[in-house]
């Protein structure tokens, strides 16, 4: 009798522990510090994407998130990534080239995930690239195949001879986009310049000039462009220049086709990356970058019919913004 009261107390005493653990596992929280280069739709989608996977994955209780908008401006960049190490925050995610530059300068020890970089080799100035980048960095690209985009310009426009590069010199993701698309390109035969701006207040003025000189303007996964593409339509559209785009969101706002790829998907998939490292304690250190599941060939109808272009079969219409 007395061992079955003794047996009864200890399971007791297991059973509260265990669900001491439990309640203790089911309160921890992480904190989340999100940097943000500027606000457009890609950006935006893909900060969701990550919100959403990782409230998904861990519970909407055990996760805060700390979202900063540098507004297009690096130095800023720099000023909330220092906030997020002053304040102890368990991860951070960099969206953006500057957003995760300014990252990897504030810390060496907080996990740090990007999404939404073109090429981590070229922003973080890595040799002999292998897939990870060691430390304390890892995320999400948002590179489409540049030998396909290149292939879409030429299947639209065969006829066409000079491509404008349009991009903005201060991206270093976006030169190594252009430069590489040019080589293609050239090797089919286009004849390609560059038109680079610094920022947002010479635009205006090389995307002008690009249109002058150029039958088609090719327009890389660019920030600055992204946030300006309303500008670029006003020059772009008048001038019967067509724009092929990196991404949907340029497309959508001045452009009549792209390779696309789904930020949102990139920013799930990067928020499935912090749970791993938070929750399951994968080191980060050797995840390797993940890319887009998919491309799709979209264009913009509008556009496309402004300027008396006929998308080809297998192209879906852009879904215009409610």
């Amino acid at each position: 009798m007395k061992k079955q009261i003794l047996a009864v107390s200890l399971a007791a005493v297991l059973a509260a522990g265990t669900g001491a653990y439990a309640v203790s596992a089911e309160e921890q929280t992480y904190n989340i510090g999100i940097c943000q280069l500027v606000q457009h739709d890609a950006l935006d989608a893909a900060t969701q994407g990550f919100q959403d996977a990782l409230i998904e994955e861990l519970g909407e209780d055990a996760v805060t998130f700390d979202v900063q908008n540098a507004q297009g401006d690096s130095n800023t960049c720099s000023t909330i990534a220092n906030s997020f190490v002053s304040n102890s925050v368990d991860l951070i995610m960099a969206n953006a080239t500057p957003a995760l530059q300014a990252a990897a300068a504030a810390t060496d020890e907080i996990p740090i995930l990007g999404t939404s970089v073109t090429d981590y080799a070229t922003a973080l100035e890595i040799d002999d690239w292998a897939g990870t980048v060691g430390g304390n960095i890892s995320g999400t690209s948002d590179l489409a195949p540049l030998d396909e985009q290149a292939a879409m310009l030429n299947e639209l426009f065969p006829d066409k001879k000079n491509v404008g590069l349009l991009y903005c010199s201060a991206e270093p993701n976006s030169q190594y986009q252009v430069d590489t698309i040019k080589t293609t390109l050239e090797e089919m035969g286009y004849t390609c310049e560059y038109y680079a701006f610094s920022d947002s207040n010479d635009l205006a003025a090389v995307a002008t000039t690009a249109c002058e000189e150029s039958d088609v303007l090719y327009i890389p996964t660019d920030n600055t462009a992204a946030a300006n593409t309303e500008l670029i339509a006003n020059i772009c559209i008048p001038a019967e220049t067509p724009v092929i785009a990196g991404e949907e969101g340029i497309c959508a706002g001045c452009g009549v086709a792209t390779l696309s790829i789904s930020y949102y998907d990139i920013g799930v998939a990067t928020g499935k990356m912090a749970a791993r490292i938070l929750r399951d304690g994968e080191d980060i250190s050797e995840m390797p970058i993940e890319y887009a599941p998919q491309v799709t060939k979209k264009y913009n109808a509008e556009n496309c019919e402004a300027l008396g272009i006929a998308a080809p079969e297998g192209y879906e219409a852009i879904e215009a913004a409610e």
